[in-house]
């Protein structure tokens, strides 16, 4: 075998050693562009993570309150609220959660009217704005119930990317799956954050705090 002469296995070992140097200073450089273009975007708005997620859930609606009134989100605007989707006859998660709601806003206190509770039936068969009225009493405090047409109903579910499906029952009754979460929005009507049925009422007390803070 022929000996490399010196100049090339020089060559060689400077482009052996130089390589990971310049995969090194590609990577950094990268790093750089990506952080340029991050705070860049976040100066102009672009792609501001917050501004997306108050924007994820909400918008337009047409509905009607429990006096027969036209209730949409410009009537709920300038004060902080958290909205519920369920119907009348719900079983367990409707009924339980609007006792929790009514309870958590007893423990704030002088704070505790600073929010609306909003109580919208996915059920317009059965739920007449009447039926609601009667219904929202019951928890002992002041609590908005909503229903309309099914295209009105189906205009909030889409904005709050709600689920409900009717579930037929013996007899021809039916009951009604949905979406459980309580989402909090904010005085301008921007998603503030949603309380989970599952979570402490700790947690979901502190999320109401920060809400009306």
């Amino acid at each position: 075998m022929e000996d490399i002469e010196p100049e090339a296995s020089e060559h060689l070992e400077e482009t052996g050693s130089g390589s990971p140097r310049r995969i090194l200073w590609l990577v950094l450089l990268l790093v750089a562009v990506v952080i340029a273009i991050s705070v860049f975007n976040r100066g102009t708005g672009l792609g501001d993570p917050a501004g997306d997620y108050a924007h994820a859930f909400g918008g337009p609606f047409t509905l009607t309150a429990p006096d027969g009134s036209t209730v949409t989100e410009k009537t709920l605007a300038g004060k902080p609220y958290a909205i519920f989707f369920g119907y009348t006859r719900c079983p367990d998660v409707c009924p339980t959660s609007l006792a929790r709601m009514a309870r958590l806003r007893k423990q704030l206190g002088a704070q505790a009217m600073k929010f609306a509770i909003v109580f919208v039936s996915v059920d317009p068969g059965h739920d007449k704005p009447a039926d609601l009225g009667n219904y929202a009493a019951l928890f002992g405090t002041p609590i908005l119930g909503l229903t309309g047409t099914d295209a009105q109903l189906e205009q909030i579910k889409k904005g709050y990317g709600v689920y409900s499906a009717k579930v037929p029952q013996p007899g021809g009754d039916y009951t009604i799956d949905h979406t459980a979460a309580i989402y909090l929005m904010t005085a301008k009507g921007a998603f503030a954050g949603t309380i989970d049925h599952q979570e402490s009422d700790a947690i979901a007390l502190e999320k109401l705090k920060r809400l009306i803070a």
